[in-house]
């Protein structure tokens, strides 16, 4: 598949992590997905409804970015995929989830996890 929809840089604060302060206080998390899809019917039709709607993706991430608690960003990652794969019309779904506040007692740029899926 060679068309694509990306959403990056999407923010939410959730409480993810192995600490307890972590799920005490939350933290913010950055989001970039990109999904697999074939674009040719919206392209003709030019009707948002022969698409993924961006912004009713952006809402069901943020919603799990912001729900259930979990320890690791790996499963938070693989959450948001699913979510990204709900659209039948979605092929495959990458999804980066960056924790720019992870407790790591040196100085850093980013972390992440990258995870892909596909039907």
């Amino acid at each position: 598949m060679s068309d694509r929809i990306s959403l990056r840089g999407l923010k939410a604060r959730g409480h993810h992590g192995v600490y307890d302060f972590e799920r005490r206080d939350g933290q913010d998390f950055v989001v970039d997905v990109e999904l697999e899809l074939d674009l040719a019917r919206a392209a003709v039709t030019d009707d948002v409804t022969d698409t993924v709607h961006y912004g009713e993706l952006a809402g069901g991430l943020v919603e799990v970015i912001a729900g259930e608690p979990v320890n690791l960003i790996e499963t938070l990652a693989d959450r948001l995929a699913t979510v990204c794969l709900a659209d039948a019309r979605v092929a495959a779904a990458t999804v980066t989830v960056h924790k720019p506040q992870a407790p790591i007692p040196h100085e850093f740029a980013d972390v992440s996890v990258t995870v892909r899926r596909a039907r």
